[in-house]
């Protein structure tokens, strides 16, 4: 039945925000160049890879020594809008339509996080990771990744297609509200590096 929801959820937000796809793809394509969207892999089910799509929203500047810049000062005044706004997520509708991912679940994080997870963190991949999540109405960039990830665990041990409901309506208020969209300091959320041995 959640298959079946994302299946339709997804085709039909696609179809009825075609016009706003367009006009962000339009809009970095004339800021940014090419490419317009940006790809990474991400762990999904089980932490099996897969690419995930989102709007770019950074330049690809690099120092004088061939490293990147870092995310603060590559973000663009449109990356920072399409970022507070949550349009640069659209493009996960996609992933959501090839059952890559769900409306509802854990985000995917980076691959190299995977081996720094403990067992309990771990478990948030027993399900499809999101687009929005309970951690992301609970807090999103704003909350530790201790906190994070155990909000993350109790949507794995409580998921409904009613909590997924009530995710999905929250969302939409805190996205209006703009809430939690970076930790303090960061240009979106402090690196993952392991949570502190007991």
């Amino acid at each position: 039945m959640k298959r079946l929801v994302d299946l339709i959820g997804s085709a039909v937000a696609i179809a009825l925000l075609s016009p706003v796809l367009l006009g962000v793809g339009i809009a970095i394509r004339c800021s940014l160049g090419s490419p317009i969207l940006f790809r990474q892999l991400r762990p999904g089910l089980h932490g099996t890879p897969f690419a995930l799509l989102k709007f770019r929203t950074m330049t690809e500047e690099h120092d004088q020594e061939g490293r990147l810049l870092p995310d603060a000062a590559r973000l663009t005044r449109l990356g920072s809008f399409l970022r507070s706004s949550s349009l640069d997520e659209l493009p996960e509708l996609f992933n959501v339509l090839r059952g890559e991912m769900s409306l509802v679940g854990p985000r995917p994080l980076l691959m190299e996080y995977l081996p720094l997870y403990s067992k309990q963190q771990a478990r948030r991949h027993e399900v499809l990771p999101g687009i929005t999540g309970w951690a992301q109405v609970n807090g999103r960039n704003s909350l530790s990744w201790e906190d994070r990830f155990a909000l993350d665990v109790w949507y794995v041990d409580n998921r409904s297609l009613w909590l997924d409901a009530r995710i999905l309506l929250l969302t939409v208020v805190k996205v209006l509200r703009r809430e939690g969209i970076t930790a303090e300091g960061e240009a979106t959320m402090t690196r993952f590096t392991g949570s502190p041995k007991a």
